[in-house]
């Protein structure tokens, strides 16, 4: 059983990633300063630093945590697919509600960009994208989908493309799109 002092200092530590998950997107990665962060979660700047060993350690969690929870959603829908064509569909699915413009597309964005020079970033945001990608390419091979890797990654990568793109144009016709690929997946 936790103490109430650990219950309120897990609770300010919540508020300060919250508050970096909102301010990268609306300021830039790089524009987020201890101070406003501090200021965002309602704590003093010092707080930042008791809780976290540097302001870029703080927005590495955010962002991470913010990725597991979204490569996680995808989950169930591998459980409940039985074929590789509805799987496609189900990815892009997943995806349908985030613009490219929305927070945490802005977010993925900006922290894609931070990773460029941040090793540390780049590091573990590969490591998610090399599980992920695992995860999926093992239930393609499960389903006989040749080079399943080599798919999965195609796949993967026009999911994020797809998402960088509505940020900066409007999309043609997604169900045209999700045909296409489903088709990565189908051919004999």
């Amino acid at each position: 059983m936790s103490s109430p002092a650990a219950a309120r200092g897990q609770e300010v530590r919540q508020r300060l990633l919250a508050a970096a998950t909102e301010l990268v997107p609306e300021r830039g990665w790089t524009a987020v300063s201890t101070r406003v962060l501090a200021d965002r979660a309602g704590v003093t700047s010092s707080v930042v630093h008791y809780h976290f060993p540097s302001l870029q350690a703080l927005l590495r969690e955010a962002v991470l945590d913010a990725m597991r929870e979204v490569l996680e959603s995808v989950g169930p829908a591998l459980a409940a697919t039985q074929n590789p064509a509805d799987l496609v569909s189900a990815l892009f699915g997943s995806v349908e509600p985030y613009t490219g413009v929305d927070p945490l597309s802005v977010l993925f964005v900006e922290a894609y960009l931070a990773a460029r020079r941040d090793d540390e970033l780049r590091e573990q945001i590969g490591g998610l994208l090399l599980a992920f990608r695992a995860q999926v390419s093992r239930w393609l091979a499960e389903r006989g989908v040749p080079e399943p890797d080599a798919t999965t990654e195609v796949l993967v990568a026009t999911i994020d493309g797809l998402l960088l793109h509505r940020g900066l144009a409007p999309g043609g016709d997604s169900a045209a799109v999700t045909a296409v690929l489903r088709g990565l997946v189908t051919q004999p």
